[in-house]
């Protein structure tokens, strides 16, 4: 079963995040990390519970950026959990300002299928020139 992963530097923030999952029936699984405290989500969710937790997720980010600044305790690395081909679930370490700018323009789905797709293709190298893979999805599309 694949899991959404949000991640957490405070634990307060994180325990308000299950808290809140869980009273929209989704039942999260915590997770202590080296990188910082994660919440597990299945995949399975129906899109419209994924986006709430999205958007709750995003407004708890906003908070712990807030406690960052007022404590002094800026964060200088973030992580996010990509899967590898084979299943096993692996953290990528990023510059808290590259996370932030990251998370500004794609939702967390959006980033952790982008790391699981360059994790495949480093595992399972293509060598073709990619004006040929595109001329092969062309004719496929055309077919």
């Amino acid at each position: 079963m694949h899991m959404i992963e949000y991640i957490f530097f405070d634990a307060t923030l994180r325990d308000r995040f299950m808290a809140y999952a869980e009273q929209r029936n989704v039942t999260g699984t915590a997770i202590e990390d080296n990188m910082g405290m994660v919440v597990a989500i299945p995949e399975e969710v129906p899109e419209i519970l994924l986006d709430e937790l999205e958007e709750y997720y995003d407004q708890l980010q906003d908070e712990q950026a807030e406690l960052s600044k007022e404590t002094g305790d800026l964060k200088r690395l973030a992580g996010f959990r990509f899967n590898l081909p084979d299943g096993q679930s692996r953290m990528l370490p990023l510059q808290a300002d590259m996370a932030n700018r990251l998370m500004a323009s794609f939702s967390l789905e959006e980033i952790q299928s982008l790391f699981d797709a360059v994790a495949y293709c480093t595992l399972n190298p293509n060598n073709e020139h990619l004006c040929k893979i595109l001329a092969a999805e062309k004719m496929a599309n055309l077919g």
